[in-house]
Formats: structure tokens, sequence, C-alpha cells
């Protein structure tokens, strides 16, 4: 099937689909971490704080994202077509490596959390599973990788249709997890929750509490420019605008419901020290074991979902650059299905890749969290940042109606990640530019496939800081500065 065949109007999905598509790939594994990642570093009034600039900067990058759908319909391959439009060949690349490496990281966590629940709920059966990052883990995430891998091959439509099912299937012990710890609220605990850390009062202890928490709180939402990265498939182009807010605003509500309600019935220390999915904990401290078993069997469902949503984004990040020749053209081939074989390989490759290194880590599972928040950083920053650039270069604004609106919009999106850029911290930046550097071969394969110079002066600079960061960061894991 060719490109133009996949595209027909049989392939198109609904706005509800769309949406789907966005709250399955942001309601993941984060939804279930919550509760001690918050419990770890701040109470009540730094989690208040932390989903207020996290909303706030998530809803002006959703808007980001519906401007940039309706502005530039032309643009079909979300935060790459962006990157690449804006600031260049080179750093599109860039965008799209890095949101690629980001979902691969991603999926590793999911499996890793997928053993250790496992291991929890049957732990006569899997005794071996552990965290999710010993060598039986390693092996049984390996074969669902490719298990994965052969069911995607059958065709993008028929995945996002299973997608939109295991959505609103995990979404049941999620909504059963708020009314229950609601209805248990005590409100002595929930005060004695409020300030927490060290007691310290100020301002400054308080946003350095809720700072602590950005990394967790931009891996729960990602997923959010999911409706842009699949708009070649939307019957109409406004629904890629109306899924991305819509889909936005409901995940919102429900992270903010899980994180509060749970100071309600735990005490901080508690949360902090609560195994992972630390949801479960908090249920079942409610109502007893059988809570605990509902949130471990919704989150083999909802990271599965989860999964699959975000394989198909990874693939498609990759496939899209390669139909207009960015990415090297082996990665455009389709099967008979119109599923992007070799785009698809690569991701699962670099799952394996990542889940064999995770057998050397000391916390598998809160590494590739991070890390995979990191690496999705600077591709958010490059799409707020273009549209920030079309608002001052009035690039499809005829007047000032809409400009002034959209400005601020954007230049609070472009503040926004660039604090998280801030908040990520040296060492993600140096582990992201480690993956960042090798994939530079790729460029350079796509670019004498079309007989073009490979680096502009400014496009070399930029690929010899990104070296240095990686050379800096090999340095550091070696020497123990920075630890995975």
């Amino acid at each position: 099937m060719t490109a133009t065949e996949a595209e027909t109007k049989d392939n198109k999905v609904s706005l509800p689909t769309l949406t789907a598509m966005v709250i399955g790939s942001m309601i993941g594994s984060g939804v279930f971490l919550l509760p001690r990642r918050f419990g770890v570093e701040t109470g009540v009034a730094g989690a208040l704080i932390a989903w207020t600039i996290a909303g706030a900067g998530m809803l002006m990058l959703a808007f980001v994202f519906q401007q940039l759908a309706t502005r530039k319909p032309d643009l079909d391959a979300g935060i790459y077509a962006y990157a690449r439009a804006g600031f260049g060949d080179y750093v599109g690349f860039n965008s799209a490596f890095g949101f690629w490496a980001s979902a691969c990281a991603g999926n590793t966590s999911y499996w890793v959390l997928i053993m250790a629940t496992l291991g929890t709920l049957f732990p006569a059966l899997f005794p071996a599973l552990g965290d999710g990052s010993t060598v039986l883990a390693v092996i049984v995430s390996s074969v669902g990788v490719w298990l994965f891998f052969y069911l995607i091959l059958r065709g993008v439509k028929e995945a996002a249709i299973i997608n939109r099912i295991a959505t609103f299937a995990k979404i049941i012990p999620i909504l059963m997890f708020v009314v229950i710890v609601i209805i248990a609220f005590e409100a002595d605990v929930f005060a004695g929750n409020f300030w927490g850390g060290d007691g310290n009062y100020s301002w400054s202890a308080l946003f350095d509490q809720a700072k602590g928490t950005m990394l967790i709180t931009v891996f729960v939402f990602m997923g959010i420019e999911g409706a842009s990265v699949y708009s070649r498939f939307a019957k109409r182009r406004a629904d890629v605008g109306r899924a991305t807010v819509v889909g936005f605003l409901a995940v919102l509500s429900v992270f903010m419901l899980v994180t509060l309600s749970s100071y309600g019935v735990m005490s901080q220390s508690e949360l902090a020290g609560a195994a992972q999915p630390s949801m479960a904990a908090v249920l079942e401290s409610v109502v007893g074991p059988w809570g605990s078993v509902l949130i471990r069997v919704g989150v083999i469902i909802s990271v599965l979902g989860a999964y699959l949503a975000w394989t198909l984004m990874a693939a498609e990040i990759l496939f899209l650059p390669a139909r207009s020749e960015d990415m090297p053209r082996f990665l455009a081939r389709e099967n008979a299905n119109g599923a992007p074989v070799n785009a698809l390989i690569m991701a699962a490759g670099l799952v394996q890749l990542l889940l064999i290194l995770l057998v050397f880590s000391d916390d598998a599972l809160n590494f590739m969290l991070d890390l995979t928040a990191a690496l999705a950083l600077i591709p958010y920053l490059l799409a707020a940042s273009y549209a920030l650039k079309l608002t001052i270069t009035r690039e499809t604004y005829s007047d000032a109606t809409s400009l002034i609106p959209h400005m601020v919009v954007s230049a609070v999106a472009t503040l926004y990640t660039l604090f998280l850029v801030y908040a990520a911290g040296w060492d993600h930046l140096l582990l992201s530019c480690i993956l960042y550097a090798p994939g530079a071969l790729l460029y350079w394969m796509a670019r004498r496939q079309r007989g073009l110079r490979v680096f502009t002066p400014a496009e070399a600079v930029l690929f010899a800081v990104i070296v240095a960061g990686a050379v800096a960061g090999v340095v550091s894991l070696v020497t123990g500065a920075i630890t995975i």
C-alpha cells in the first residue's frame, strides 16, 4: 500500500478516537506513581504550587499545538515539522530524534513497571521479576516488546482502535480510586501534610519542593502532542487542536485528584515510603488488599495501552521525516497494512537496548522516568519557540485580533519549557546528549542520500556542543558523578 492509499478516508479517525489517543498517551504509568513521587518531594502546599505551574504551563503548550495545527495545517509531523520549519533541518532532525528517544525510554519504563507489578501480584509464579530490571524481567519484557511489534505490523488503524478500548478500560480503576479515597478523606491527615518537608514554610522552600516534582509532571503529561503527531489520520484538521485541549483538561483533573486526595489518607512519610505503584498502597490503606490488586491490574492494562500508543508515536516520528527524506529512506518503508516496518524495528530495537542496560541500574524505574522527561524537553521548547516566532514575524497573521493572545500563549509556553530545562538539571541534559550524539549518523545518511551538504557552519557548532555534552556525560558516568 502506498502512502497516499494509507491516507484515504477509510483510514481517517474521528475526534473521539483522536481524543482517546491523547488521553491514552498521557494516562500510562505516571498517574499510578504520583503519590510517592510527590510524597518524596513535598506536601500539599508544594503539590498545589507544582500542579499550578505544570497545569498552566502545559495548558499553554496544549494551546500552542492547537494554534500550530490550525495555522500550519501543512505540517503533518507534529513536533518534528515545527522545529524544522522554524529553525532548520538539523534542529528539526534533533527534535524528531529526541522525541523518538524519549518515547522509547518511556516504553522501557513501562516494561519495568509491568514486570515489577506482575512480581507483586503473583509472587509464587514470578519471584525472580524483582523490581522489574532483573535478568528474568528483561527476558520477559523483551518477548513483550517483539509481540507488540508484530501486533502493530497489522496496521496503524487497528492498533489505534485497540488503544481506544484500553483507554476506557484503564479509567475504571483510576476513577474508583478517586471516589473511594475522597470518601475516606480525613481533614486532619490532610492538614498535617499541608506544609511538608522540614516545616520550613518560606516561599523559597516551597518552590524548591515543587521544583523537585517537575520531571514527573512532564512525564505524566507527555502525549499532549499526540493528536498533532497523528494529524495525518484526522478526518478534520480542526479535530487535532480540539482533541489536544479536551484530552489535556480531562487528564489534568485526574492527576490533581489522585495526588491531592492521597494526602488525605496517608502521611507524607508513608507516601514517600510506599512501593510503586504507590496508588496501590494508598488504596490498600483504605480498603485492604483487594484495593492493591485492583490498582495493580489497572496498571498493567493502562501501561500496555500506553505502550501501544507510544510505540505508534515513536514509529511515526521516524517515518514522517523519512518520507520527506530528512531521515534515511529505509525508515519510510511500509508493509501491506501501511505500518512503517523499519521505523517500528528501530523503536523496538532501542527499547531492547535500554532494557539490557537497566540490568546495571540501581533505580531503573525512576531513572528511566526522568530520562524520558528530559529527552522531551528540547522538542517541546522548539515547538513553543516556533509558535512564538510565527507571532513575532506575523507569518499567517493578517491582523492583531488573534496575534496578541497567541503571542502571550506561545511566550508563556516557551518560558515554561525553559524553566523545565533548568529544573531537569545538568545531569539529565548530559545523559540526553549521549543519546542525541550518535543520532547524527542518521542525519548524515539522509543528507548524503540527497547529495546535500551535511552541516551548515551553525549546525556544525551545534553538533560539536552535543558531542561535547555526550563526552562529558560519559566521563561523569565513569567517574560516578552521574549515577543511574
